[in-house]
């Protein structure tokens, strides 16, 4: 605790640096516990974050009648169709 003057009620007091809203505040521990009672049970929940995997596509099935190339340098690119559409 560092002897600051309170960002709350203006008076010199052991104050304690608290960050809210990424701004630092010297709030003495009166003021602080005030603001505390007030604001117990408000606000919004945090949001739970959870990790989801997602399955490997399936690979694309490959056309028989078309031999793999690779790509000739300086030539054009060469295209394939996608798969059928869905109907």
């Amino acid at each position: 605790m560092i002897v600051y003057k309170c960002d709350l009620c203006n008076e010199i007091r052991d104050c304690t640096q608290r960050l809210i809203d990424d701004r630092e505040y010297d709030i003495c521990s009166e003021c602080w516990n005030s603001l505390s009672s007030r604001l117990k049970g408000k606000g919004r929940p945090k949001p739970c974050h959870e990790f989801v995997t997602l399955p490997t596509p399936p690979p694309l099935p490959e056309s028989p009648g078309e031999p793999k190339q690779p790509p000739r340098p300086g030539g054009p690119p060469i295209i394939y169709r996608a798969s059928d559409p869905v109907n």
